[in-house]
């Protein structure tokens, strides 16, 4: 009767830690940090192919994300993609492209984690005014039809920004920290 008893204490504490397990897991997930697999090419030179990246959540509770920082968006179409960019601009900042450049508040912008030389394409000179809580993204890659980003979609929200790049995990060879 006694190992009877024992058996059934273990069984207990055996489900209590795999539920409990879970239950942290699952709040890891979606309130500290999650990974991303890098898809497609629009993140290129920085990033490629298959690349996978620990991106943390927490820090939006406390903080806007901040002008050259890597984040992680909803697609702003609503298909339920996530997409990795660059913020580019922030609430309040005067978004211009000009004859290939990007100028923020007037001032271009360096770019260095794009291809050296590389233009910037829009049909035209294109300008945004950001609003309170709006944020304009781009991909590094700026070739044609690399990147679907701000200069076709507009500003994101701040609600569509979901996470930001903070660890590139894989390959091993390229570990290290997302500036």
């Amino acid at each position: 009767m006694e190992e009877k008893r024992k058996e059934k204490s273990s069984i207990v504490e055996l489900v209590k830690t795999v539920v409990l397990a879970i239950i942290l897991a699952i709040l890891i997930k979606n309130f500290v940090f999650n990974s991303t697999l890098v898809i497609g090419e629009s993140m290129e030179p920085t990033f490629h192919q298959n690349e996978r990246l620990i991106c943390l959540i927490f820090p939006l509770y406390y903080s806007d994300p901040k002008e050259g920082e890597v984040v992680i968006i909803d697609a702003p179409d609503g298909s339920g993609q996530e997409y990795i960019k660059r913020v580019i601009g922030v609430p309040g900042d005067e978004i211009k492209i000009q004859n290939g450049k990007v100028f923020v508040n007037g001032v271009e912008k360096e770019e260095p984690y794009i291809h050296p030389g590389m233009e910037t394409l829009t049909n035209g000179d294109v300008y945004w005014q950001l609003n309170e809580g709006e944020y304009f993204v781009m991909g590094d890659n700026r070739h044609e039809g690399k990147s679907v980003d701000s200069r076709f979609f507009g500003p994101v929200t701040r609600e569509h920004i979901n996470s930001i790049a903070f660890l590139r995990f894989y390959p091993f060879d390229k570990i290290g920290m997302i500036h």
